[in-house]
């Protein structure tokens, strides 16, 4: 659920949203921007302090983003754990340490150490194939489902693309989970096995079933009392759809006009199950939880999966196998006198990003959630981590957070991360206009469909989406994807035999589809996303339609 583009200077990528545009301005930085100097932080009570101070002056710097939430934790305990701002914009509803965010793909460590329980009882080896759990599991390309291991469902290394298969459960989708494994066979991969990162939330589907298979109770189930009852998360729910309202820090983003991610921030939903339910894919990103709750989950991860009463939950080895790197997320030659921080290489083990930062190990994970964005950073050398949750989409403000905390913690602060990021987010904005500009222009210059719009009327269909039904409507077109009811709306010319949607639902992304033609008659089609800040799991790239 989250895209990590090539390493530079800074943390790696969390968001949805503004990778490329973070990665792009984080090699333009000042010369003189890393000034290390020594915390003014030197016990826990001091350390709190200062982070929350900064907190603040990022919450002054966006004043539109409704609430964060923040988890700290030193030396075992938890140093500050609070909210700030309101859960709904335009009202008095203060958040606090136990309002509940959407954390997404944050979700995925955990589902990572379910599975490293089940190999401590030797119920599940990381190395086995998935084949040994689920016995009727394949892929599209039969040489990697004889093949792929637990290991490789938790590393992103399958094969498939950025976000492959992601339209199942992508936006809120009918489909069961039973459903989706059934299509997992069809789903295309466009990549060798193990050969490179493709953020991949599909495989994390399968490894919450293999859970399943082996110790006979659902994933949601077996984290419930497994996990969560044990670690004492009492305000944590493995669905969004399980999250109480009135404690939810409500989704907020922006939808335009021109496009989405543009205009003024707006209240997305009145629950966050409303825009983000992903009960049937809850191993890749189902949970919600409270910055009191997730410290809890710190302290586990950074004691190596030792308990507070002295038992585990996790083996030490266990720990220390799911921080070793599977494959590589990006590199770079590494520090410079320019870029002192920038790491050598960033890596994806299991469930974990893990990368050399300021010459120390980082260990993280991110969220994006339509209307929140969040952050686990964990500093294992400093006994450390701390977590950042938000109810908006303001990327460029997770980055100033992520880093600057990160940097309060280290003791090498002297960087103005608030001041570099809301550059980057003007230089963004401004690239994001021009690319509307540039769509709407090219609409009104370009050609007119060689058919009547009636002749592309019909349903088409896709091996692993299923069908989307095109049908004509008084003197226009009408798109709808049959599995995902947000996506529906009018179809309209564009470009010779491409056309493009006007989804009613601005919360979400528009689609080219084009049509290739055989004796005069449209006879498969293929789409793309219609704004260049697109999130990636609408992959309407991986469709490929044929007309029924």
């Amino acid at each position: 659920m989250n895209r990590s583009p090539p390493v530079t200077d800074r943390l790696p990528a969390l968001t949805r949203r503004s990778a490329l545009f973070a990665s792009a301005g984080a090699a333009a930085l000042p010369t003189a921007a890393w000034a290390q100097t020594s915390s003014p932080a030197n016990d826990n009570a001091g350390l709190a302090e200062a982070v929350d101070a900064y907190v603040r002056q990022c919450m002054a710097a966006w004043p539109d983003q409704p609430a964060l939430g923040i988890a700290l934790v030193r030396d075992g305990q938890p140093i500050l754990t609070r909210g700030y701002g309101v859960k709904r914009q335009g009202t008095q509803d203060r958040a606090d340490e136990h309002t509940l965010f959407a954390i997404a793909s944050n979700t995925k460590n955990v589902t990572a150490a379910a599975l490293a329980m089940l190999v401590d009882e030797g119920k599940v080896k990381w190395d086995e194939p998935v084949r040994t759990y689920l016995p009727d599991f394949t892929l599209s390309d039969p040489f990697i489902g004889e093949r792929i291991t637990v290991r490789d469902t938790l590393s992103h290394r399958a094969g498939f693309g950025l976000g492959a298969g992601d339209l199942l459960f992508w936006p809120n989708s009918d489909r069961s989970r039973a459903e989706i494994m059934a299509a997992v066979p069809h789903v295309p991969i466009e990549d060798e096995f193990r050969a490179n990162y493709h953020y991949c939330n599909l495989m994390f589907v399968v490894a919450g079933e293999v859970i399943a298979a082996v110790s006979g109770m659902p994933w949601e189930t077996f984290i419930q009392t497994r996990i969560l009852d044990r670690v004492g998360m009492s305000e944590t729910v493995p669905f969004t759809s399980m999250a109480d309202a009135s404690r939810s820090a409500l989704p907020h983003g922006r939808i335009g006009p021109p496009l989405r991610y543009q205009g003024a921030m707006t209240l997305l939903s009145d629950t966050i199950a409303g825009i983000w339910n992903w009960d049937a894919a809850g191993a890749a990103g189902g949970f919600c939880t409270t910055p009191a709750d997730w410290a809890k989950w710190i302290q586990v991860r950074l004691a190596m999966g030792a308990l507070p009463d002295g038992t585990r939950l996790f083996s030490e080895a266990r720990a220390t196998e799911m921080w070793r790197p599977n494959i590589i997320v990006g590199s770079s030659p590494g520090p410079t006198a320019e870029l002192p921080g920038r790491a050598i290489a960033s890596t994806y083990a299991m469930g974990w990003q893990v990368q050399d930062y300021r010459g120390e190990r980082l260990i993280s994970h991110g969220g994006g959630s339509p209307g929140g964005i969040s952050a686990t950073v964990l500093l294992p050398g400093r006994n450390a981590g701390f977590a950042i949750f938000s109810n908006a989409e303001e990327s460029l403000l997770l980055r100033a957070l992520r880093s600057g905390i990160a940097d309060i913690v280290m003791g090498k602060t002297g960087f103005d991360w608030i001041a570099d990021c809301k550059r980057l987010e003007s230089e963004g904005t401004a690239r994001s206009l021009a690319a509307a500009v540039e769509i709407d222009a090219k609409q009104a210059a370009g050609a007119a469909p060689s058919l009547p719009l009636s002749a592309y009327a019909g349903t088409w269909r896709d091996p692993w989406y299923g069908d989307i039904v095109i049908e004509p409507r008084d003197v226009q077109l009408w798109l709808r994807f049959s599995r995902t009811p947000a996506l529906q709306g009018p179809l309209e010319p564009y470009e010779g035999e491409t056309m493009r949607t006007r989804f009613p639902d601005k919360r979400e992304e528009d689609a080219f589809i084009t049509f290739e033609l055989e004796n005069g008659r449209p006879v498969r089609a293929t789409m793309k996303g219609v704004s260049p800040d697109i999130d990636f799991s609408y992959d309407y790239q991986n469709l490929r339609l044929t007309r029924v």
